[in-house]
């Protein structure tokens, strides 16, 4: 099983390509440049460098959100491009964001809380717990506020290694950290999602039979653009 996957769902992009299980190649840029620009060259380094033809590639994979707008969007549709054929087949995974920031802290055991920034004190967030390197969803995606995070977090897990990745970490460390929690601080390489962490979530996906046709790929954004919240307010 080939995969080819892609982030563009925060500041950073990234690129890489899993074969047979084990990812062979990644590209990583932090450039300031926009993802547009830069995705569709780093797909094509990436194939180039390890000698994979387009036709190869089984399954695209792509974290469809939660995320920045323009990012989930500029990453969804670049891979509904590369998987389009005239007769479609089921060969995109539409990947969580947070669920590929988990993957990246395995294989440390503990209960993963990956937040990114979502403002207004509020984070985009879901919780799994890692043991014995199985990773397991305990929550789904949603915009929580920090103080609701940290109601839940002292309620369920007080007595539980407890480890924040994204890029929501600073933020919300410094909001959870006076609670009486098991807070562990994690290295600031494996905070965040990459493609190759995307590619690792996919793989499962697929296996489950989770990937769909390409025309099926839709962002994820857990909450109206700000512009359109201002506009229903406006309404109201």
């Amino acid at each position: 099983m080939n995969i080819l996957a892609f982030d563009s769902t925060a500041k950073t992009a990234s690129v890489a390509l899993l074969k047979e299980g084990k990812v062979v190649a990644e590209f990583f840029v932090d450039s300031g440049k926009t993802h547009s620009e830069i995705l569709l060259p780093m797909a094509e380094d990436v194939l180039a460098r390890t000698h994979t033809a387009i036709s190869d590639v089984d399954y695209y994979a792509v974290t469809s959100g939660p995320g920045s707008f323009t990012g989930v969007r500029i990453g969804t549709a670049t891979v509904k491009g590369l998987a389009f054929s005239l007769e479609e087949t089921e060969n995109c995974v539409p990947v969580s964001t947070l669920e590929a920031i988990a993957e990246r802290l395995m294989p440390l055991d503990g209960i993963y809380v990956p937040v990114m920034d979502a403002r207004r004190n509020e984070v985009y967030n879901a919780v799994f717990r890692a043991e014995n390197g199985v990773l397991t969803r305990l929550s789904p995606d949603r915009a929580i506020s920090l103080r609701a995070l940290g109601e839940e977090l002292l309620s369920l897990y007080r007595d539980e290694n407890i480890r924040l990745a994204g890029d929501g970490y600073d933020v919300a460390y410094a909001a959870l950290a006076p609670l009486p929690l098991r807070l562990t601080q994690t290295p600031a390489g494996i905070r965040t999602q990459n493609a190759a962490s995307v590619a690792l979530c996919a793989e499962r996906a697929v296996m489950r039979g989770e990937a769909v046709i390409p025309s099926a790929l839709a962002p994820t954004y857990l909450r109206l653009p700000q512009a359109e919240r201002d506009r229903l307010t406006k309404q109201n």
